[in-house]
């Protein structure tokens, strides 16, 4: 792929369930590497379908991807009376605890689920699993969402249901590199500062991520952590990304950033992608479909480079078409482990 053909490094979102003509007009011009959904995007499954179909139309890239957080509990944009209302992760803990192999058992019938309704809308990326390690003084942005607070557990935990997605036929985004579970702030609304040592990180919070490496898709945290580089978020840091995200953890997936428009980032719009692709991310995120925003972070953008290009190869070959599933079966013997 040449560079006049990569796509932008970016991945956008948009305001409502069908797309505008001045976003229309936006993503015909900027061509993404994909989009993402929200909320607000949705209404019926044959409406998700449709806005997926026309953003791919509209980018001119018919393998465009599409992305969503789709994790369960407090994270789900698809919900009753369309989808599953699929429980948050922290579920399948006390499962695990009890029964290791019911836990996995359960969190691979879960993770199958979410990719067969993603499959069916055409969506092909999912930003889950969390592999960040809970912690009873992190912030609850986190919470129950994590496979609870041994690194351990999380691994297996995230490495069944990153493998239950690719069964179903989506991506799965590990995330938050390298590790949000210890901040004290939701990155949402402030910049979180981690303080805890080197050591520390290493041995808890980095190993889940470690132990994943091989993974395609990966995510980072908008959080600084003081022992590593104590005045940049791992967005934003070179340090972070080239030291810890790409040497040490040895991850060589595609890496996206968190999206831009959280607060816990500052600066112009167009700033923060050039300040993210120079820091080593392969491609930003922005989230909100405000289009003055996006406007500016296509601006700040440029094309997918070479890395990017063969890093988004490897995550594409890594998907296969779903192989035969029964839903209903899988429901009713998730229950069955949940409520056992």
């Amino acid at each position: 792929m040449s560079a006049s053909e990569a796509p932008l490094a970016a991945i956008l979102g948009c305001s409502g369930p069908r797309l505008t003509r001045d976003e229309r007009a936006l993503f015909a011009d900027a061509r993404p590497l994909g989009f993402i959904l929200f909320r607000r995007n949705i209404k019926s499954p044959a409406q998700v379908a449709d806005l997926v179909a026309e953003m791919r139309a509209v980018a001119g890239r018919p393998d465009a991807c599409v992305l969503i957080d789709q994790e369960g509990g407090r994270v789900r944009r698809l919900g009753p009376p369309h989808w599953r209302a699929a429980p948050p992760q922290g579920v399948f803990v006390p499962v695990y605890d009890r029964d290791p192999a019911a836990g996995r058992e359960a969190v691979w019938l879960n993770a199958r689920l979410i990719a067969h309704e993603l499959a069916a809308l055409g969506i092909d990326v999912d930003c889950m699993p969390l592999l960040d390690v809970a912690d009873p003084e992190g912030h609850d942005i986190i919470g129950d969402r994590a496979y609870g607070s041994d690194p351990a557990v999380v691994a297996d935990l995230g490495r069944v249901c990153a493998d239950a997605l690719l069964a179903g036929g989506v991506l799965p985004v590990i995330k938050h590199l390298p590790g949000h579970g210890r901040a004290r702030a939701d990155s949402h609304v402030r910049l979180p500062v981690v303080d805890t040592g080197r050591d520390r990180l290493d041995a808890v919070d980095f190993a889940p991520f470690r132990a994943l490496a091989d993974a395609a898709l990966g995510m980072t945290a908008h959080v600084v952590y003081s022992a590593i580089d104590p005045t940049v978020p791992a967005t934003l840091s070179s340090v972070v990304v080239r030291d810890i995200i790409r040497t040490h953890m040895g991850f060589d997936g595609l890496l996206l950033t968190d999206d831009l428009s959280m607060k816990a980032l500052n600066g112009a719009y167009a700033e923060r992608a050039r300040r993210a692709l120079d820091a080593g991310c392969d491609v930003v995120l922005h989230c909100n479909g405000k289009l003055s925003e996006m406007r500016a972070v296509v601006a700040g953008c440029r094309p997918l480079d070479a890395a990017g290009q063969a890093r988004l190869a490897r995550a594409r070959a890594a998907l296969h078409p779903p192989a035969p599933f029964d839903p209903d079966a899988a429901r009713a013997r998730l229950k069955d482990l949940i409520e056992a």
